[in-house]
C-alpha cells in the first residue's frame, strides 16, 4: 500500500484552511522581510530551528547549498535544532539519514514529532496496546509503550486499545476505510506523530498521517491527539534545549505556512518561510500568504 501523491498545491492549501480551527492561534506581522538565504538574516537570530523536508532535503536528496549553510551558521556561532514532523524513523536512524546527506547534527540537535509523541505515550497507563500505521521494517523500541504494526496483524483493528499514526508509506484509501469502520464500532484514542498533511518528495507531494487523521476526525467525531508542528509540545521541546535564549531570538525555518510559520509564531518564535523548495516550489508563495493571513517574519528563497 502506498499513499497517492497530491500533485496540486492548491488541494493541500485548501485542506489546511479547512482544518484551520483545529490548529493553534497566533498573531503575525503586517508584512514580511525579503531575503535570499539564511545568511542574510543570521544576525537577527541566535537559534535556527530547521525543518527537514523542504529546508534541508527534498525526499532523499539534500537541497543544494543546505549543507554549506548549516556549516556557515555554526561558524557564526548560531545554535541549530532540526525540528521535524518525520515520525517514520527512530532518532538513531534519522541521525544516520542526515549524516548520509552530508549534515553533521548531533543527537541533542534533533527533535522529531516521534520523540514528542513517545513522551506522551510513556505517560499513558501501562499495558495499553497501540496499533501503528508505520513504514516497512518499522521498529518501536524507542516509543515507551506497547506498539504493534497494523500491517502485520489486521486483527489489531478490533483488539487495539488505541491507534498510532507514524507513517503513511503503507496507507491508502482501503486502510483508511477499515480504520474508520473500526473506530465507529468502538471509539478509541488516535495519536498522530506526524501532523503534516503533505510532504515534498521527488515526484510530488505525498499524503502524510495528518491528512488521514483529520479525515478520521471529520468522519468519526474522534479528536486525534497531535504531536509535532504546529502544536505546542514540539516547540516546548525545542525551547527547553535553549531556555537561556529569548523566544524572539529563535527562528523557525520551514516550507509550510500552516505548520512551520503558524506553529513558530504561536510559540513566540520568529519565522522564515523557504519558497524555492518544498510545498511552494514553483508557486507564488506570497499569494498563498495573502489568502490565509499566515504571515512569516521573513520570506527567503532558499536555505
Amino acid at each position: 500500500m502506498n499513499a497517492a501523491p497530491v500533485t496540486d498545491v492548491e488541494t493541500a492549501f485548501t485542506r489546511y484552511e479547512a482544518i484551520r480551527a483545529r490548529l493553534p492561534q497566533a498573531r503575525f506581522p503586517a508584512r514580511s522581510r525579503e531575503a535570499a538565504t539564511l545568511s542574510d538574516i543570521a544576525d537577527a537570530y541566535d537559534v535556527f530551528v530547521l525543518d527537514a523536508f523542504g529546508v534541508l532535503n527534498v525526499g532523499e536528496r539534500p537541497i543544494g547549498g543546505a549543507v554549506e549553510r548549516v556549516a556557515e551558521l555554526r561558524a557564526r556561532g548560531k545554535r541549530l535544532v532540526v525540528l521535524t514532523n518525520g515520525a517514520t524513523h527512530r532518532r538513531i536512524d534519522a541521525l544516520g539519514k542526515y549524516g548520509a546527506l552530508g549534515f553533521d547534527f548531533a543527537p541533542h540537535e534533533v527533535v522529531s514529532s516521534r520523540d514528542v509523541a513517545a513522551a506522551a505515550l510513556s505517560a499513558q497507563p501501562e499495558g495499553l496496546l497501540w496499533a501503528a500505521a508505520a513504514g516497512p521494517g518499522a521498529r518501536f523500541d524507542d516509543l515507551g509503550a506497547r506498539v504493534a504494526d497494523l500491517a502485520d496483524d489486521p486483527d489489531l483493528l478490533a483488539r487495539a486499545d488505541g491507534f498510532l499514526l507514524l507513517s503513511s508509506a503503507r496507507w491508502d484509501a482501503r486502510a483508511q476505510e477499515r480504520l474508520v469502520a473500526a473506530l465507529a464500532a468502538r471509539p478509541r484514542p488516535v495519536v498522530v506523530a506526524n501532523p503534516d498533511l503533505v510532504a515534498p518528495r521527488e515526484n510530488g507531494l505525498s499524503l502524510e498521517p495528518g491528512w488521514f487523521a483529520h479525515d478520521l476526525a471529520d468522519r468519526t467525531g474522534i479528536a486525534p491527539a497531535f504531536y509535532g508542528k504546529p502544536y505546542a509540545d514540539a516547540f516546548r521541546a525545542v525551547r527547553s534545549l535553549h531556555a537561556d535564549v529569548p523566544r524572539e531570538r529563535f527562528a523557525m525555518v520551514g516550507d509550510t505556512l500552516h505548520t512551520d510559520v503558524l506553529g513558530g509564531r504561536a510559540a513566540g518564535f520568529g519565522t522564515v518561510l523557504i519558497t524555492a523548495h518544498g510545498l511552494f516550489a514553483g508557486c507564488d508563495a506570497r499569494g498563498f500568504v495573502a489568502r490565509c493571513g499566515i504571515v512569516p517574519d521573513v520570506i527567503c528563497a532558499t536555505t
